[in-house]
């Protein structure tokens, strides 16, 4: 009897081990390419096991690139607790607005003025009690001076730039058959009128 009713403790416990604990999902954009001075929306969206809290916290944090291969050094970038919270220091003072809406799990923000010393990776934490644990969403951000096409750009520009040029081509073609038609005829009539002219010349 013991040993059946140690089994039967063992298989409720192995029972529990198995349900997955409550975590938060946070998803965000691997990489992103940004115009030096101009602004971007970092989008972060999350999902949570439980109903959204009033205790529901976000917390954004910045790694700058060149650090990012020596010890850890995040700088505050962003908080949200009940509501936007301003930073009263740092890099980023001044220069992020919330531009998020936790009714429909988005917790994105907007970094204005970007600078080439925000190149490095931007964190994405978001707490839903009794939802503490879970995922980090991670962007990468690069600074550029110039957008970078793709080649699907250039394919995309070359195929327009085809399509333009056979275009002109062919409107040129028309009006040169057009002119030289019009020659011919004006050239036929001129023929027609010289010898309707000659029997009178006679």
């Amino acid at each position: 009897i013991k040993e059946s009713s140690s089994t039967g403790n063992s298989n409720c416990l192995l029972g529990l081990t198995l349900w997955p604990a409550a975590a938060v999902e946070v998803y965000t954009s691997k990489e992103v390419d940004a115009v030096n001075g101009t602004n971007l929306r970092l989008k972060c969206t999350f999902s949570s096991s439980n109903p959204i809290s009033q205790h529901l916290s976000v917390t954004w944090n910045f790694q700058p690139e060149d650090l990012m291969t020596g010890p850890t050094q995040l700088s505050s970038v962003f908080y949200y607790l009940k509501e936007p919270y301003k930073l009263s220091a740092g890099r980023f003072k001044e220069r992020v607005t919330w531009d998020g809406n936790i009714e429909r799990n988005d917790v994105s923000i907007v970094i204005w003025n970007l600078q080439p010393t925000d190149n490095g990776t931007f964190t994405c934490q978001v707490k839903n009690p009794p939802d503490v644990d879970g995922t980090i969403g991670e962007v990468r951000l690069r600074v550029v001076q110039k957008v970078h096409f793709s080649e699907i750009h250039f394919l995309a520009v070359a195929i327009g730039s085809a399509c333009v040029l056979m275009i002109i081509v062919v409107t040129v073609v028309i009006i040169c058959r057009h002119h030289q038609k019009k020659a011919r005829e004006k050239e036929n009539l001129k023929i027609r009128e010289e010898k309707e002219a000659s029997p009178l010349e006679d």
